[in-house]
């Protein structure tokens, strides 16, 4: 089978983490996407947040980086997965997924409501909290009905807002 490197990031502030419907998957899911050529996999995460948020963002590490000076070293992911995959370009494939954690940067105060509604994600996006990740909160999706997040997204989210907030 046929495998791509993708990378996505959990975007934090304050006490919730950014969403987005996600047409072609029909779920909730964090900014994310493939990895590019030449491009590491911190560099495609925050890439991929500016794209599809407009945010600017920083990696929050989860572990220590090795104390290494003769090489340049970069943020491992919290997690990696392998996600099967089914669409039109590429028909059934796998993303390995590296996952990352983030939090805004060069914007002060409260975020909620600023991050403009953007192609391909007809809700666009919002900010989870903590507490509606806890209570598998279901969010209106373009039919009109009601679907929680995922079950990665949930438990990824609050580990997510739980390391970059220090809640």
């Amino acid at each position: 089978m046929i495998r791509h490197f993708t990378a996505t990031g959990f975007v934090v502030h304050q006490d919730a983490t950014l969403l987005h419907w996600h047409q072609k998957v029909q779920e909730w899911l964090p900014p994310g996407g493939h990895v590019e050529p030449n491009e590491d996999l911190v560099q495609a995460t925050l890439r991929e947040i500016k794209e599809e948020t407009g945010l600017n963002t920083e990696i929050v590490p989860t572990q220590p980086i090795p104390d290494i000076s003769n090489l340049e070293l970069v943020a491992a992911p919290y997690a990696v997965m392998i996600e099967d995959v089914v669409d039109a370009v590429h028909g059934e494939h796998q993303h390995i997924d590296h996952i990352y954690f983030a939090r805004v940067t060069g914007i002060p105060g409260d975020l909620r409501g600023s991050v403009e509604k953007r192609p391909g994600a007809p809700d666009g996006w919002r900010w989870v909290t903590l507490s509606e990740l806890q209570a598998e909160t279901a969010f209106p999706i373009p039919s009109g009905e009601e679907k929680p997040p995922p079950e990665d997204v949930l438990k990824l989210g609050e580990t997510a807002i739980r390391h970059v907030s220090g809640l």
